[in-house]
Formats: structure tokens, C-alpha cells, sequence
């Protein structure tokens, strides 16, 4: 029974989803207790322990459903953003207190202990974190938003209402992460790979994407018959197995290159030829939104 995608089902011999009973095999079924991501952001892994690969990653903000907690430190769930399923730090989580009001639209937010720039950041908030805002100070001519419970000020100009309606071209997102490194498994600005470039881009322009490749492939918008062999626009995705890119113009891609370890603009023709001759093949698909 148990052939459904471990990324997106939360079930182990052991223990389950509730909502996957008898659809799946398991010892036990519990319902799972919602907590807020308060971490910047935090890893997300296959299996509890410091040395496992990164799968992905939790931002600040995003809810995470806990099924098992305190294994070793390690709570085992599943986003609600994307449906992915793993383990992240149990102290990245805690009930839910203030709702998030504000996201973070700046790549990457310092938060202050108060409303001034010289003060040592206590820590960052990456783009798309939702957080909840109390107020405003300004200090030397600079506008600060200030975070509930106390927790701290960020630039004003960093963060957006939740209600702000989502940016119109989520290529021009994706283009702003350029240089950003790599990183398989990574969510954010200081290291992100290939899926989590169009996923971030498309969140901020309100469209919701899976977290992998293969998913995205199969979800996001319709196939462009003679794939990559026809005329291409701004926007679209040219997949292969296991990586993808988002076209800028007909020739170029903005894309998170594990060969060049960083967010860079390519062209098209020059990334297919170097692709196939690294044994990748071709593109399998190019979709458009």
C-alpha cells in the first residue's frame, strides 16, 4: 500500500498522517500539531541527524505540521507550504503567538535589537519570511518596522503587508538572486539550487510551486509543443531531469548552476551542449505559466 511519495506523505512504518489511514501501512496514525517556523530559516533533512544531506529548507513564518517530536532535537512533519516531509530542529519551531501580518521582500532582512542600523543584527530574515509587525520608529531619517514580542526592528522598506498584491514578473525576482551560491537543498539567499530559484520567484508572484524539479515538471503551467527546438519567451521553464531554468528573453536562463556553484544567466544553446555533453541529456521539457 505504502507506494505513495515520501516527500509529500508523512508515514513511516511507525507512525503516519492520520489523513493517510488505509491508504497506507503504519503502527500508529496521529493528527499533527501546526507550529510557526521561528528560525530565519533552518535546515530540512531525510532522517534526524546534523550529518544528513539537506533536502530543503523551513522559512521564518511558514507553518510546519509535527507528526513525532524529540527525536534527539529533531521534529518530524511536514510543510504546509509545499507539502514537503522531514526533519527540521525542533527548537525552529513554536506555537503559533502573533499572526504574521508583513513578508520580508528584501533578500535578506537584518533584524536589529531596536531601530538603528549601527546596532549589532541579532540575526537576518530571508525573502518570503512572514512576520508579525507591532509598529514603526524612525531614527537618523531611516523608516524601522518593528517585530512583535520585542524581538527586534528591521528597515521598513524590507518588508511589505501580506495584503500587497504579488510582484508581476517573478523572472525579475529570480534575476535579483543572481551571484547568489549554490546550494542543494537551500532556500535562500545565501545558498539555494535550482528548484528553490523558481519556487521562491513564483511565491513572491503569487504563484505556489512543489519544492523539486520532477514535481514542478508535472504542476506548473501547460508544455510548449517542440520544447526547446521553438521559439521561447520570458518565463518560461526548460527542465531536464533533475535541474531547471527560467528563460529571460528566447536565448538566455537565469538558472542556480551547480556546475558554476551560483545563480547565473546563461544562454540556452551553450547550457543544453554543455548539459548533454555532461552525460544529462537533453531538455525533457519546457512548460509555460
Amino acid at each position: 500500500m505504502n507506494d505513495l511519495d515520501p516527500r509529500l506523505h508523512a508515514f513511516r512504518p511507525d507512525l503516519a498522517d492520520v489523513r493517510l489511514k488505509g491508504r497506507v501501512a503504519a503502527a500508529q496514525f496521529v493528527e499533527g500539531s501546526r507550529k510557526v517556523v521561528v528560525a530565519g530559516n533552518a535546515p530540512l533533512k531525510s532522517r534526524p541527524a546534523p550529518d544528513a544531506p539537506l533536502a530543503s529548507e523551513i522559512l521564518r513564518g511558514e507553518i510546519f505540521s509535527v507528526f513525532d517530536e524529540g527525536r534527539e532535537g529533531w521534529s518530524w512533519g511536514q510543510l504546509e507550504t509545499d507539502g514537503y516531509v522531514g526533519y527540521v530542529p525542533s527548537d525552529a519551531l513554536a506555537s503559533a503567538t502573533a499572526a504574521a501580518t508583513h513578508r520580508i521582500t528584501a533578500l535578506r532582512a537584518f533584524v536589529y535589537p531596536g531601530p538603528d542600523m549601527k546596532l549589532p543584527p541579532r540575526g537576518a530574515l530571508p525573502l518570503s519570511a512572514r512576520i508579525a509587525l507591532t509598529g514603526e520608529a524612525v531614527m537618523r531619517g531611516t523608516r524601522y518596522a518593528l517585530l512583535a514580542a520585542d524581538e527586534g526592528a528591521i528597515v521598513g522598506s524590507q518588508a511589505t503587508p501580506l495584503a500587497t498584491p504579488p510582484e508581476p514578473d517573478f523572472v525579475a525576482v529570480a534575476e535579483r538572486f543572481l551571484n547568489a551560491p549554490y546550494l542543494w537543498g537551500g532556500r535562500t539567499s545565501l545558498g539555494l539550487d535550482c528548484s528553490a530559484l523558481v519556487q521562491l520567484s513564483l511565491a513572491e508572484a503569487g504563484v505556489p510551486a512543489p519544492r523539486d524539479t520532477d514535481l514542478q515538471e508535472r504542476a506548473l503551467g501547460n508544455a510548449v509543443a517542440g520544447g526547446a527546438d521553438t521559439a521561447l519567451r520570458r518565463g518560461d521553464l526548460v527542465f531536464w531531469r533533475g535541474h531547471v531554468g527560467i528563460l529571460i528573453d528566447g536565448e538566455y536562463m537565469i538558472h542556480a548552476s551547480g556546475s558554476h556553484t551560483a545563480v547565473v544567466i546563461e544562454g540556452l544553446a551553450a547550457a543544453i551542449d554543455r548539459i548533454e555533453r555532461a552525460g544529462a541529456g537533453g531538455p525533457s521539457s519546457v512548460r509555460r505559466l
